[in-house]
């Protein structure tokens, strides 16, 4: 998998292929962190579950060349922290694999419990994240922040993930509830996302609810032959683009040259046409090994009808001018 940035810092991205039970947790545990220590993020394999055909993983580069990425603020710290260790703390989670949810929500609170204690980072660092794991035909997005990662099914754009702006009204309501403030748009008026990692200075005693919150939003999602591919990105593209216009001009370009590499470096260019302002990454990941089918139209046929008084009306018509 070929992954770069327009910026070096972006939202995580880790997709870890496999199937669990009771008896192969262990075995699947084991597997996942040895791929994990290589920071492997994609295969060519074919999804073990034989209703969903191969995937193919690509992410493009403008700047940079980068196994996992990340939208950081305050400085790296932040985001170097929870790439270099999100996924072990997946994997190591005691609910991982037979409680997924769970297992990544206990993986970015403590991703953001370890960061506070490591002394030699700057708590003034911050990150967002965004993830998608993938078991089978189930895919789990996991977000934390403004990045955000959309579904093309057949043409058709289907957001996993929410934007975690303060103005937003479940947002503002758990920021308010807690005691923050958002002055015109931002979080105490220093931070323009509600949820994130890191920024230890905007936070209390560990264990404690604060107003922002690096508790992710967990959306699963049953995968079929209608989903083609995910776009993952962060607000360096949605602040300029719809999530329909990205799946749209995704479509396009991998019914040309079915390159999910190209794709997503047409993404960046065209957001950088449009004059995006903030950091800019983009991932698309194929669900099959062939480009998206041409969506055929069926004609429709158009019936109209004319009352007895109209018929004799446009009758006398026609006669007069005859």
């Amino acid at each position: 998998m070929h992954m770069a940035a327009y910026t070096d810092f972006s939202p995580p991205f880790a997709i870890v292929e496999g199937s669990y039970s009771k008896e192969n947790t262990s075995a699947v545990k084991d597997e996942l962190l040895e791929e994990s220590n290589e920071l492997k993020t994609t295969s060519d394999k074919p999804l073990r579950d034989p209703s969903v055909v191969q995937y193919s993983v690509n992410s493009t580069a403008l700047v940079g060349d980068t196994d996992l990425v990340f939208d950081g603020h305050g400085g790296t710290d932040a985001a170097l922290f929870v790439r270099n260790n999100i996924l072990k703390f997946i994997m190591e989670d005691p609910c991982f694999p037979m409680c997924l949810e769970k297992a990544l929500k206990n993986a970015f609170l403590k991703a953001d419990y370890a960061f506070a204690d490591d002394s030699s980072i700057d708590i003034y660092s911050g990150t967002t994240a965004l993830t998608a794991l993938m078991f089978g035909r189930n895919m789990i997005v996991a977000n934390a922040g403004d990045c955000r990662a959309v579904l093309g099914k057949r043409g058709k754009a289907i957001e996993l993930s929410k934007d975690h702006k303060p103005n937003s009204a479940s947002e503002r309501h758990r920021i308010e509830k807690l005691g923050g403030v958002i002055y015109d748009g931002y979080l105490n008026g220093q931070l323009s996302i509600a949820r994130a990692l890191g920024d230890w200075h905007m936070k209390g005693p560990k264990g404690s609810a604060y107003p922002l919150s690096a508790e992710p939003e967990l959306q699963e999602t049953l995968l079929t032959e209608d989903d083609e591919f995910l776009i993952m990105g962060c607000d360096g593209l949605w602040d300029v683009m719809s999530s329909q216009c990205a799946v749209t001009m995704a479509r396009k370009e991998l019914m040309l040259h079915n390159d999910p590499e190209r794709c997503s470096r047409e993404l960046v260019r065209e957001a950088l046409k449009r004059n995006t302002c903030d950091n800019l990454t983009v991932i698309v990941i194929c669900f099959s090994p062939d480009p998206p089918p041409r969506i055929e139209i069926p004609p429709t046929r158009i019936c109209r009808s004319i009352s007895v008084e109209g018929l004799n009306l446009l009758k006398s018509v026609l006669e007069s001018n005859s």
